[in-house]
């Protein structure tokens, strides 16, 4: 499990197929491969080099690739790199008057060697968050970097047309996030003339692309889903495809890639239909047709030459790997395999995709999302007719989505009794805008009450055990955790907190920029609503906070800071209530390290072990973790 491999983008150029790798084995760090037409893979980056920006905190787009010439953001230092036809990684932007001052994100090469690129600058001094600056910057093979969009909040996906004449881009500012209100621009750079192209408010418009004829394609959720539109000057905006089903994704990581276009017109898509993911092609007689192939979770789909694509993607029984696909198919070249886990039959859980009845923030009756994975455990059943316990998992965001992918951190559970629940609580992506929407306002109330449904939903259709419910969730997720188990009706008697936020008031004080205002939309305006920030709190009903509870944490996390986690540890202490507490040093939001993955995954299963009273076997080799107020178990 620890030994994971992340895969997430994938590019095609001149023949070859590039992807990049985050390696837990190698400190978390990330690895640019190329595999050439003759099926040879290399690593293109020295020992010492990882492939990740920290533009948003949240990175993505680090890396990009044309005519052979890579260029890539390098994670110490956050200069920008380029690699050329195999020589030493040489260092493009100068340095910055801060140290990792100045991040690169989201390029796009242009002809001659021109690249454009989001900067974002970090001050000598200042007022912390609200003096980053996010630009957007031209760069040639040798710099410096010249400013061309200044201005808006946020910028992304700057993309240079064929010509290398004009410039896309999108952007928004506080307090939207990039999946409420964002605008798309092209720019003529001969005249300096801007036209705005689509968005604005309640529009949602992200990953532009050229196409060879001059028109841009995008994607917009105008009609509540984000399907694709082509703009020109000539016609304007016309749709290309419509569906009620999801083409894009929230934009918390720079480049996302669902789209790709074939030579001859046609479109291979990926799109999220009733929780899960899967591809497939509009034709250029217009026609939409689903794709059968066995992919349930799509992080990434390029063009690769004519008639092929490229394509990051995982199955409910393989862990994401990169392939090469025709829409023709059948056939499926696989370029960089899923690891080969020999999980024995009957140790494999699928993930169903169930709908239950909730309510919204006023009581309303509605539906409700989740995927469900029976415990796969043959070796350590219970007794005939024991139900198994349920471990209510919570994604992160909050505004993400629950990925029918093989998780081995999920199977973990599976694997050792536990029943799983994956929630698509009110406001998860996948399910149109409405649905996302669900959550404006409703923070620690809808997801709460859709967490709280599920468990109890499962237990009345007989399927999990209603005196072994658990629940666990990580940053976003580990906030609504928390405010289940402040509930004077909470079924769960016990959780995981993974890096959540306890108190809303010093988050919306403390965080960095791209989230300093998204809980405006989450909860209210700040100071504002500063009464319904208290209200939500966690930390702000610890006398509630009755059952065990184990805390989880990133000690260099910028996202949600340690103090969020000890806050609530120290509260609980204060109570006689018990508690486990892990601070991993070198960790950030979200852990990277292997040794630090599996030590997190089986400090968790011993803290179940000890609240549930069953015993571990002796050959797992688990380090118990210590529970503070044990004796109160």
């Amino acid at each position: 499990m620890a030994s994971a491999v992340r895969l997430s983008e994938v590019r095609f150029d001149s023949g070859d197929v590039y992807w990049s790798e985050g390696r837990p084995a190698e400190g978390g760090r990330t690895q640019l491969v190329r595999c050439s037409f003759d099926g040879i893979t290399t690593d293109l980056l020295p020992e010492g080099m990882d492939a990740r920006t920290a533009v948003h905190e949240y990175g993505g787009a680090a890396w990009w690739v044309r005519d052979g010439v890579v260029w890539f953001t390098n994670w110490a230092d956050q200069r920008l790199y380029r690699i050329n036809s195999g020589a030493a990684p040489v260092v493009v932007t100068p340095v910055p008057a801060v140290p990792r001052g100045d991040r690169y994100a989201d390029g796009d090469a242009g002809p001659g060697g021109v690249l454009v690129a989001v900067r974002e600058r970090h001050p000598v001094s200042g007022r912390g968050a609200l003096d980053v600056r996010n630009e957007i910057v031209r760069i040639g093979r040798d710099g410096p970097p010249e400013l061309l969009v200044a201005g808006p909040d946020f910028v992304s996906s700057p993309r240079l047309d064929p010509d290398g004449t004009r410039l896309a881009w999108v952007s928004w500012d506080h307090p939207s996030m990039p999946w409420d209100d964002t605008v798309l621009t092209v720019r003529d750079l001969g005249t300096g003339a801007d036209t705005v192209v689509a968005g604005g408010p309640g529009e949602s418009v992200a990953e532009p692309r050229w196409q060879p004829d001059g028109a841009l394609l995008f994607l917009s959720d105008r009609t509540d889903w984000w399907n694709l539109y082509r703009w020109t000057p000539h016609d304007g905006v016309e749709p290309v495809i419509e569906i009620d089903a999801e083409i894009g994704v929230p934009g918390f990581r720079l480049g996302s890639a669902r789209y790709a276009l074939l030579a001859d017109g046609r479109i291979v898509f990926a799109r999220w239909r009733a929780g899960y993911d899967g591809l497939a092609v509009r034709g250029t007689d217009r026609a939409v047709t689903d794709l059968d192939w066995p992919f349930s979770a799509v992080a990434a789909v390029r063009a690769a030459g004519p008639d092929h694509v490229v394509v990051v993607a995982g199955t409910p029984t393989a862990e994401p790997a990169v392939y090469r696909v025709r829409p023709e198919g059948p056939e499926i070249e696989v370029l960089r395999p899923p690891r080969e886990l020999g999980i024995t039959t009957g140790y494999m859980s699928v993930p169903e995709s169930v709908s239950f009845p909730s309510v919204d923030r006023d009581g309303n009756p509605r539906a409700a999302h989740a995927l469900f994975y029976p415990p796969a455990s043959p070796g350590r059943t219970g007794p005939d007719g024991e139900l198994p316990p349920l471990l209510v998992v919570i994604h992160g965001g909050p505004t993400g989505a629950a990925v029918p992918s093989l998780s081995i951190g999920l199977q973990y559970w599976t694997s050792r009794g536990f029943a799983v629940v994956d929630v698509n609580y009110g406001g998860s992506a996948g399910f149109g805008r409405t649905y996302r929407d669900l959550l404006k306002d409703a923070w620690g109330v809808v997801d709460v009450a859709d967490c709280i449904a599920a468990a109890r939903w499962l237990a009345e259709q007989g399927r999990v055990d209603p005196a072994r419910l658990a629940i666990r969730g990580a940053s976003a997720g580990g906030y609504t955790t928390l405010a289940a188990l402040a509930r004077d009706d909470t079924p769960f008697a016990a959780g995981a907190d993974h890096f959540g936020v306890a108190d809303l008031e010093a988050l919306a004080a403390e965080t960095h920029k791209f989230e300093s205002r998204y809980l405006d939309g989450l909860i209210g305006p700040y100071p504002q609503r500063r009464d319904v920030y208290i209200e939500r709190s966690p930390i702000h009903h610890v006398e509630k906070l009755t059952r065990p509870l184990i805390v989880l944490q990133g000690m260099q996390d910028e996202v949600v800071p340690p103090n969020q986690s000890e806050m609530i540890v120290n509260a609980l202490r204060a109570r006689k209530v018990p508690v486990a507490y892990l601070l991993f040093d070198g960790e950030q939001h979200g852990f990277r390290r292997a040794e630090n993955i599996r030590r997190a995954l089986d400090a968790e299963l011993s803290f179940y072990a000890q609240v549930f009273g069953f015993e571990l076997p002796p050959e797992d080799g688990i380090e118990p973790v210590t529970v503070e107020n044990a004796e109160n178990l």
